[in-house]
Order: structure tokens, then C-alpha cells, then sequence
């Protein structure tokens, strides 16, 4: 059986894969069959022709386990957006195509997208540590997007790492109440997302001015 990583980034095949990477890659195999709580460790040693002991040797628990899956995917993930927002000449044309590329790598995984997002609590406060580190993470690239935007449009508001924040969480409740739905196609919610960020960072146009008097 052959398993290639979910984005092609973050494992080689089975064949040629040491044994850390071999576990990350029989993860998500297993994810696309069972939920999280419905994986042993020996279904992952398993899918990955390991024994127990070379489990053990890379991680501690099957939580572990699962948490060293989902940084390598959401590393995956925050490259190719890296990579989208340099392909546009404008700044509203990077912020979609950095959304699209976010949302169209989440669509290729549709069973991985929905078990980070709707059972990564499951695997304990270590995992919740992991997912704030990413969301900082994708926080920070959406700041130096904009930063880098201001260069050709100096009338760009700055995006504060709170404001930051605030934007990569209101953009995960939009993803999960869509999974949760069972809503596996993402992409339409790419116009709602850049439209966020547009708000936030686009000039505002002067108030209306009044004509006339008061009484």
C-alpha cells in the first residue's frame, strides 16, 4: 500500500519515507477512515509497517502523534499560501489568492480539514497549544501581506497582531460551521473572508458631507 502525504509536502511514500514520516503519513490514512478517537496506536503502526517500539521511540502517545500530523499539515498549508501571495500584482488580488489557496488545500483533504477542526480538542491542551501556535502563525503571514502591501498602497491601514488574531479566528468559525454542516466545498467562502480583511485594512472613504444647516 502506498500513502502520499495529504498536500504532497508533508510526507514521501511509504517506500521511502523514514519512520517518523511513515507514522505522520499512516495518520492521515487513518483519519480518512475514523474519526480521531477511533484510532489506536495500532492502527497507525499498522498503516505504517512499524512496530510499536518505533512508535514509542518517535512519540509518547497517540496524541502526540496526531498533534506532529497536524503542525506538518498546517506547515504544508501556510507554505502554499506563502507562495500564492507573491503570484498577484495587486493587493486585493494576493489577499484572494491567498484565501484560495487556503481554502483549495483544505478542499483536497476534506476528511483531514474536518478532524483538525472539529476534534483537535480531543487530543488535549497540548493540541489547543498547537492550534494557537498555527493560528499565530497565519496570523503573522496575513500581517506581512498587508505590511508588504502598504509598500505600493501607503493608504493601507495597518493590521495590528491583535486585529490579526481576531481575523484568522472569525475566519476558522467560518470554516468549522460550514464542516459542521457537512459542507465540504469551501471555496465560496473566499469572498466573505478577503471582504473581512478588506474591511479592516482599506481606506475608509470620508464621511458624507451634510448640506445645510441643523434646526
Amino acid at each position: 500500500m502506498q500513502v502520499v502525504d495529504p498536500l504532497t509536502l508533508v510526507a514521501p511514500t511509504l517506500a521511502d519515507a523514514e519512520p517518523r514520516s511513515r507514522l505522520l503519513a499512516a495518520v492521515f490514512s487513518a483519519l480518512r477512515e475514523k474519526s480521531f478517537s477511533a484510532i489506536s496506536v495500532a492502527d497507525i503502526v499498522r498503516l505504517a509497517r512499524v512496530s510499536k517500539r518505533t512508535f514509542y521511540e518517535h512519540f509518547p502517545t497517540r496524541e502526540a502523534c496526531y498533534i506532529a500530523a497536524y503542525e506538518a499539515l498546517c506547515s504544508a498549508m501556510l507554505a502554499r499560501i506563502a507562495i500564492a501571495a507573491t503570484s498577484e500584482p495587486s493587493v486585493e488580488q494576493r489577499l484572494f489568492a491567498t484565501t484560495h489557496a487556503y481554502l483549495t488545500a483544505l478542499e483536497e483533504v476534506p476528511e483531514l480539514a474536518r478532524t483538525f477542526f472539529l476534534e483537535i480538542q480531543l487530543a488535549g491542551p497540548e493540541a489547543l497549544k498547537a492550534r494557537r501556535d498555527v493560528h499565530r502563525r497565519f496570523a503573522d503571514l496575513l500581517r506581512l501581506l498587508v505590511a508588504q502591501g502598504q509598500i505600493e498602497r501607503p493608504d493601507l491601514r495597518t493590521l495590528s497582531p491583535s486585529m490579526s488574531i481576531a481575523v484568522v479566528g472569525a475566519i476558522n468559525e467560518l470554516l468549522m460551521v460550514r464542516l459542521e454542516e457537512g459542507q465540504p466545498d469551501l471555496r465560496p467562502l473566499a469572498a466573505t473572508m478577503v471582504e473581512l480583511v478588506e474591511a479592516l485594512v482599506l481606506p475608509r472613504p470620508p464621511p458624507a458631507v451634510q448640506v445645510g444647516g441643523t434646526t
